[in-house]
């Protein structure tokens, strides 16, 4: 029992390599279900989710926090399918949310960009140079969201436990060193990391239905015990800790509620 996550640029195969291990090991594969099933939970349009996942954020991102919450809402809604295990995900950001739980393998599947070149122009019938265009284009936002949101470059190798080059290696023999390496002891999932996943998928669930109320929020479970860091000045502090409260003890799991509120400085003119 494992979790595998497939991270791949467009056009490198990643999806039919992620479909044939699922149905070998007989896991489920889920990419654009979690975009679907966070539109229909938290009522936003698809079209909304896709641009928080794939466009770097800009300027103004930064003062209303859309983009944070978008990505907050799939994240809550990956990490809620793969707490039942035996999961392959191939998508944009997956190996982020999940990269310190032991029973998850992450997959990168590079191909040479004049194979993917090859496969944009016969997908697209286009030329080859606005093929080339297109794909650079992609890489490079890809590469920019990451190291906005996360600090981190996709591209990087030491993110991921196999990074599988296709050219020589077909989709075969990709999904062949997948379930091979999948397989392996310190994949596989015991009762210590179950907890992990446990626990950070409920903290995003909270985070997630506390977010309108203060983005600036940190959140932490522990057995179903949640502790809650936020910001704000005195006068807010007792009104916004028991609306936190109230809110985060909706949310299936939890059990008990704490609020750190760090003070703000106020400075008049």
């Amino acid at each position: 029992m494992s979790i595998i996550t497939i991270s791949r640029g467009s056009y490198s195969r990643g999806k039919e390599i992620a479909e044939t291990v699922s149905e070998r090991l007989g896991y489920k594969c889920i990419s654009r279900d979690i975009l679907l099933d966070t539109s229909d939970k938290y009522h936003i349009p698809e079209i909304k989710l896709i641009r928080a996942i794939h466009d770097a954020p800009s300027i103004l991102d930064k003062f209303v926090y859309n983009k944070d919450k978008y990505i907050n809402f799939v994240q809550s809604t990956l990490l809620n399918f793969l707490k039942d295990d035996n999961i392959v995900y191939h998508g944009l950001a997956g190996q982020f949310f999940v990269k310190d739980i032991p029973h998850v393998l992450k997959v990168r599947i590079i191909s040479d960009m004049e194979d993917r070149i090859q496969c944009e122009m016969e997908r697209e019938n286009i030329s080859y140079d606005d093929a080339k265009n297109i794909l650079k284009k992609d890489d490079e936002q890809r590469k920019k969201w990451s190291m906005n949101l996360y600090g981190i470059d996709t591209t990087d190798p030491s993110l991921y436990d196999l990074v599988i080059h296709i050219g020589k290696i077909s989709v075969s023999d990709a999904a062949d060193i997948i379930c091979h390496t999948v397989a392996k002891e310190q994949f596989q999932t015991t009762a210590q990391s179950q907890k992990m996943i446990d626990d950070l998928a409920l903290a995003s669930e909270v985070r997630s239905m506390v977010f309108n109320i203060n983005p600036n929020i940190g959140v932490f479970a522990f057995n179903g015990n949640v502790h809650i860091q936020t910001k704000a000045r005195e006068i807010q502090e007792e009104k916004l800790v028991e609306e936190i409260k109230n809110t985060a003890s909706t949310v299936k799991g939890v059990k008990n509620v704490t609020v750190e509120v760090q003070p703000v400085a106020f400075y008049a003119d």
